[in-house]
């Protein structure tokens, strides 16, 4: 604890880090709140857990068509933990999704999203979608039957959509079926093009929440 706190003071002669830090802990909880508004935290925890789990899980994977699978088998039966970090990370994605949906459902069913934090809440539904392609990108990776099969029915249902439907299809695809530019194209989304959305994101919400606090309900 010496150590941290004489970091702490190395830095804050530097940056000043104390005051902020000061008002942004030191805030009061409004009366209202209840275990219902841990829904948006619990979101952005299971996000925490998929970034680490996900990292760990890159250092095995080979995104390619011939290893994607087997590198998935390897990590399930070779690698240390990898059963049980696969697995987290799997059904923390399932958990996040669910967590984003009674979070946003919550926000409506209070008018949360009421001016002032109409943009708060515009943020929010980005953050929404960001979430679901989150794991439907995802789900294709292992390249099973089920990931083939879902990531199939999930394309035929972009290209359903009027003027650009066909479009989107052959973007997500990289062609007119899935295969190897398909999974390099998932994989991409899913690592580096999310990842960075939803960290800009992210901080566009907090910041918005810390500066407007948070709804009281009607």
């Amino acid at each position: 604890m010496d150590i941290a706190a004489r970091a702490f003071r190395y830095l804050d002669r530097r940056y000043r880090l104390r005051e902020p830090l000061e008002y942004q802990l030191n805030k009061r909880i409004p009366a209202h709140l209840n275990w219902t508004n841990c829904f948006g935290g619990i979101t952005f925890v299971c996000f925490a857990v998929q970034a680490l789990t996900g990292i760990l899980l890159a250092f095995y994977y080979k995104p390619t068509l011939p290893e994607a699978y087997q590198s998935v088998l390897r990590i399930m039966e070779e690698v240390p933990f990898g059963a049980f970090v696969r697995g987290l990370h799997a059904w923390t994605a399932n958990v996040m999704i669910f967590m984003a949906t009674l979070h946003m459902l919550k926000v409506f069913f209070i008018s949360a999203y009421r001016p002032p934090r109409e943009f708060t809440w515009v943020s929010g539904v980005f953050l929404f979608f960001v979430t679901v392609t989150f794991g439907f990108s995802g789900y294709l990776l292992p390249m099973n039957q089920l990931a083939y099969w879902a990531t199939t029915v999930g394309a035929e249902i972009a290209g359903a959509f009027p003027f650009v439907g066909e479009y989107a299809r052959l973007f997500l695809l990289g062609g007119g079926k899935i295969g190897g530019e398909t999974l390099t194209r998932f994989y991409a989304l899913h690592v580096l093009v999310l990842p960075a959305a939803i960290i800009v994101l992210l901080a566009a919400h907090f910041s918005m929440i810390r500066r407007q606090g948070i709804s009281e309900p009607l």
